[in-house]
């Protein structure tokens, strides 16, 4: 094997936890009897099929940290210390079945993983001190962690990608659809309306010794010495979109890139391009997904001539 294709291996192994073959899951959205929730060329199909998600999945779990009450669960019941990149592979299924997969797949993957949130429980100390119960299916903390994800996905493609249809509203009135799914009740469906709901939680954002743990491993993750100067790059794009309140919480500053004469924009758009090239125009599960959805129009067609 070239280097090339041990670049490229390794490149696909980050995203699916080692496993050196495409995931047969991805294969999946092939099937099924509807289009799904965002139709190709929607606002979130078009944030999601580009190669931001990978800077807002960073920008994400930053965000996510600064909650006393889902960095808890993290600590007491997930496998980041022994397999960040595994719950990474994880989180990125949703995403995907939830935007490619069709309306009853992502009900299905949904409620699977409500059905996990029902399993982590206990107490952390919130930000004023106070010992507190959480639950992972805490309508709160499901709220939390929607609103960081769709702020993630939203700054990263602004700072990052190419326009949007319809706009940053566009995407956050679609998005809302994956956090109904959870169980959220009256998601934001405006930019105006996810600055809102999110600014209603500074109250109960704090750092902690939790916090910094994970930022340990958000800084450095086991990646292969092949992708590490290009993590950096793409840590400090995430690092730069957090909105200033977000970075003095973290004890965070816009890192500098150092032996590298770019601005952090081009760097970061550049190392998007390597991976792409690396990964290809278009990945299995969007193509298995555009394949039913032909299927489906063809269906239709036929029927109505």
């Amino acid at each position: 094997m070239g280097i090339i294709d041990t670049w490229k291996l390794q490149l696909r192994t980050t995203f699916t936890d080692g496993d050196p073959s495409i995931p047969q899951w991805q294969f999946e959205f092939e099937k099924g009897d509807d289009v799904g929730y965002f139709p190709v060329g929607s606002a979130v199909w078009t944030v999601h099929s580009s190669m931001t998600p990978t800077v807002a999945g960073i920008r994400a779990l930053l965000l996510q940290a600064l909650h006393p009450g889902a960095m808890a669960g993290v600590h007491a019941h997930s496998s980041f210390r022994e397999e960040p990149l595994g719950r990474l592979a994880n989180t990125i299924r949703w995403i995907f079945t939830v935007t490619y997969g069709s309306r009853v797949a992502a009900q299905e993957g949904s409620a699977f993983v409500q059905r996990l949130h029902t399993r982590v429980n206990g107490t952390y100390t919130d930000s004023s001190g106070n010992e507190k119960p959480y639950s992972a299916a805490d309508p709160e903390l499901i709220r939390w962690v929607h609103l960081a994800f769709t702020d993630a996905f939203v700054a990263a493609h602004k700072a990052y990608g190419g326009p949007i249809p319809g706009g940053v509203d566009a995407y956050v009135a679609e998005w809302a659809a994956a956090g109904e799914l959870m169980g959220l009740q009256d998601p934001p469906r405006s930019e105006a309306e996810l600055r809102d709901q999110l600014a209603a939680f500074d109250g109960e954002l704090s750092d902690s010794a939790q916090v910094q743990e994970t930022l340990t491993y958000i800084r450095r993750p086991p990646l292969p010495r092949s992708q590490r100067i290009g993590y950096q790059i793409l840590f400090a794009g995430a690092v730069a979109t957090l909105e200033p309140r977000h970075r003095e919480m973290l004890g965070l500053t816009v890192p500098s890139l150092g032996l590298i004469p770019l601005p952090i924009r081009t760097a970061v758009r550049l190392v998007l391009g390597v991976i792409r090239l690396g990964l290809g125009p278009a990945g299995p599960a969007e193509t298995a997904a555009k394949k039913r959805i032909s299927r489906l129009r063809g269906m239709t067609d036929t029927s109505t001539a």
